[in-house]
């Protein structure tokens, strides 16, 4: 996959942990860090999304609709 350079600023702290990161071999370099940092970070941010928008749903209501459409289903099949 492609990738873009850009510029981070990162305070004191934050550095020396990636540093750590990169001294202990978890990870080949800084960029790499980041990387797996932010994609870490977005990928728990979409499924936080996921969860809050399912919590909206109303179990009895999403029941209901559910066995109305498979009562509708089941007069399309044949009798066997």
């Amino acid at each position: 996959m492609p990738k873009a350079k850009v510029a981070v600023t990162l305070d004191t702290q934050t550095l020396r942990r990636v540093d750590r990161l990169v001294r202990d071999a978890r990870y080949p370099n800084r960029s790499q860090a980041i990387e797996a940092a932010i994609a870490a970070q977005l990928d728990r941010l979409e499924h936080r999304r996921l969860l809050e928008e399912c919590a909206k749903l109303d179990p009895i209501e999403e029941r209901a609709m559910a066995d109305e459409g498979l009562a509708a289903d089941s007069d399309a099949w044949p009798e066997y």
